[in-house]
């Protein structure tokens, strides 16, 4: 009985310890393949000696040529726009001169159509002054600046009559100046220049300043 029982336990010891070698082959080789596994991948990341190109399509912007030629295109458009805007001021310019030269010639012809049936000196000379200008400032003219000032208490318009006189004392040139709807003490300063030749030298004199 005793013999029996022990041939039994050698016999279930050797099944055991195969069956442990089996469960234990299993478990080292699905740690191997999980290690090649590892390894592959790994291997197949880092392994390459040669970078890859990036992908082009994944990049924002435009090549050197196209960025040349877009920065050709805006300094075109900056020119462009610096000679429009100086071709406006220009055109600004020629404008304000034209609008002042009209304006000077209607305050003119005003100031001589006031003037024509009145009789020398006028109602206003006190109230109008002359000082003449540095020919070098003129480009050799004679040019005078008259001085109006309204010394009433209303407003009033002015005109003035500047002759220019040679050394004879005669007339050579008669020239009409004003100021219109002028306020109670204010005053304004119109330029006369004569057109007569730089030579011979002439005399301004206030012939006539009418208020009106």
């Amino acid at each position: 009985m005793t013999t029996s029982l022990r041939r039994k336990h050698p016999v279930r010891a050797r099944a055991v310890s195969a069956a442990a070698g089996v469960v234990l082959a299993a478990l080292a080789a699905g740690a191997l393949a999980s290690c090649g596994s590892d390894d592959d991948s790994g291997g197949s990341s880092s392994s390459s000696g040669a970078p890859t190109p990036p992908d082009q399509e994944s990049f924002a912007g435009e090549p050197p040529s196209a960025l040349a030629s877009a920065a050709e295109s805006a300094a075109a458009a900056a020119r462009e726009s610096a000679s429009s805007a100086a071709a406006s001021a220009s055109a600004r310019e020629a404008s304000r001169k034209a609008s002042t030269g009209t304006e000077a010639e209607r305050s003119r012809q005003a100031a001589e159509n006031a003037l024509k049936n009145v009789d020398a000196p006028g109602n206003a000379v006190s109230d109008v002054a002359m000082t003449g200008k540095p020919r070098a400032q003129t480009g050799g003219l004679f040019a005078v600046v008259v001085t109006i000032t309204n010394t009433t208490k209303a407003k009033a318009s002015y005109a003035v009559q500047i002759d220019f006189l040679d050394a004879s004392g005669k007339v050579v040139e008669t020239r009409f100046t004003g100021a219109e709807a002028l306020a109670p003490g204010g005053r304004v300063q119109p330029v006369v220049v004569s057109r007569a030749p730089e030579a011979p030298p002439l005399t301004p004199r206030l012939t006539k300043a009418q208020r009106y």
